[in-house]
């Protein structure tokens, strides 16, 4: 049997995490109300602040997983008469209109899982007036569809709608200009391209945001943002309730290495390897599995492949996991139908070239192909750019 530390993860989240931020956990404790703690904080909001493309005093970090900081910001924004628009392709848009149907009045815009997001169809919902925040995802890794955030963030502005976005999987992996979008709140986990350990969100308010909060009557006690805002804005930053301190030990050295790497390289790592990955299984006959239109694109850091007629994808996922590799699955519906491979965080071009490598012999094996090694000279090509 495969010893658990010698398995490749390579699932879209959770992520391997390198050793040096499993170290940063080992750290003694500190005193949450301390200097110290408010340089950690401090380091966190500054960085994180470079890849959501906003300024540092927007950015929160709650000790919950990504689904609290969609909460934290469907619920500090929202009353329960407000009209929400929940936009879904995927499991994660329909996560977010479930969220929203518990704090306001969802309005849910559903489309086929992996199916592009129609704009005009957005507009439609928007014109019917009195939408209040339109809630989306941006990278939905269970179909592996980028959706179009600029766009959708111009209609909101054009409406005068706040605009929600999840980044969850996307931050740290891809390109994001919340301000630049006129996205009011982004949400991303610690989890995925950031490469640190689950149990982190990542918040970001702009001011515009946090002044309506004010007029919310519910706001969530231990998810409140503008709790989270005032607290991150004393003189010695902390949060206001007891902090998960040695995730944040981890976040904060996760987020030291892609300073280290830089954005723009540790974004086109990403892009080159999840384009390795769509290039190879495209020239050994699997199918991409979402359909996109001008204005969506495939995602940047999660492939998500048909299985093959005959084969199901968890069949494909159980004989990667007896090799030691660790892929996805399709989620609900479209379990067995798919499966998925993430190219997050720390992930390296050997981890990809080993992961379709054996994935190539297993569908020879499945009698699906004929091996032929090509995903090697493909994906090779591909990345190697990273070397130029």
């Amino acid at each position: 049997m495969i010893k658990t530390e010698d398995k490749l993860m390579m699932m879209p989240g959770p992520v391997a995490v390198p050793p040096r931020v499993l170290m940063a956990m080992a750290r003694p404790m500190i005193n949450h109300r301390g200097k110290e703690f408010s340089a950690i904080y401090d380091d966190c909001q500054r960085i994180s602040a470079s890849l959501f493309g906003t300024a540092p005093e927007n950015i929160s970090v709650i000790s919950g997983s990504g689904t609290a900081g969609m909460e934290a910001a469907i619920g500090c924004l929202n009353n329960k008469e407000d009209k929400i628009l929940a936009i879904e392709n995927g499991k994660f848009g329909q996560r977010f209109k479930k969220i929203a149907g518990k704090y306001g009045n969802v309005v849910p815009l559903e489309f086929e899982w992996g199916k592009s997001i129609d704009l005009a169809l957005v507009e439609e919902k928007l014109e019917a007036g009195d939408i209040k925040t339109i809630a989306m995802v941006h990278n939905e890794s269970s179909t592996a569809i980028k959706n179009p955030a600029p766009e959708i963030g111009a209609l909101a502005k054009k409406y005068d709608a706040y605009f929600i976005l999840d980044v969850v999987s996307s931050v740290g992996g891809d390109d994001i200009k919340v301000d630049k979008w006129n996205v009011d709140i982004a949400v991303t986990g610690s989890q995925k391209c950031i490469a640190a350990p689950p149990g982190l969100s990542i918040v970001s308010a702009n001011e515009r945001a946090l002044s309506e909060m004010q007029n919310v009557k519910t706001r969530p006690y231990y998810l409140d943002l503008v709790a989270y805002h005032k607290s991150a804005s004393k003189e010695l930053k902390e949060t206001p309730y007891t902090p998960a301190v040695s995730l944040f030990f981890a976040l904060q050295e996760a987020l030291k290495m892609i300073e280290e790497e830089g954005l723009d390289k540790r974004i086109e790592r990403h892009y080159l390897m999840t384009k390795a990955v769509r290039d190879s299984v495209t020239a050994i006959g699997i199918e991409m599995f979402p359909q996109l239109n001008e204005v969506s694109a495939y995602s940047n850091t999660v492939s998500a492949m048909k299985a093959p007629a005959g084969i199901s994808g968890e069949d494909i996922k159980k004989a990667l996991s007896k090799k030691g590799i660790i892929i996805t699955g399709g989620q609900d519906d479209l379990k067995g139908k798919i499966f998925r491979i993430g190219s997050m965080g720390a992930t390296t071009p050997t981890n990809i070239m080993t992961t379709l490598t054996e994935l190539e012999q297993i569908l020879d094996d499945m009698g699906v192909i004929e091996q032929t090694g090509a995903v090697m000279d493909i994906a090779g090509k591909t990345m190697g750019k990273l070397y130029e």
